[in-house]
């Protein structure tokens, strides 16, 4: 699968788990093929909108892969959209 849409749990370097959705896909730009994507918490915390490199993103039926945070850009007064670029395997 080249694409991943739906839910997901980001994985903090303190171990807490914020749920949300994720629009993950892979990238072959003519280089080295990797993945990333977007994800947006279900509820934005003081632990999400601080995350940046130790983080993990956990799909559906327990694919974990490991992701850094590239990015962070509010969408709505109480929402933000966290931009992610994977590392290693993709979980899709």
């Amino acid at each position: 699968m080249s694409t991943y849409s739906g839910p997901a749990r980001l994985i903090l370097a303190d171990g807490t788990r914020v749920p949300g959705t994720a629009s993950l896909k892979m990238s072959q730009n003519g280089g080295r093929p990797g993945w990333g994507g977007t994800f947006r918490p279900d509820e934005t915390t003081a632990g999400a909108r601080a995350a940046a490199d130790d983080v993990q993103i956990e799909l559906p039926y327990d694919q974990l892969g490991h992701v850094a945070v590239t990015g962070t850009r509010r969408l709505l007064a109480t929402q933000i959209l966290m931009s992610l670029a994977g590392r290693g395997p993709a979980p899709f």
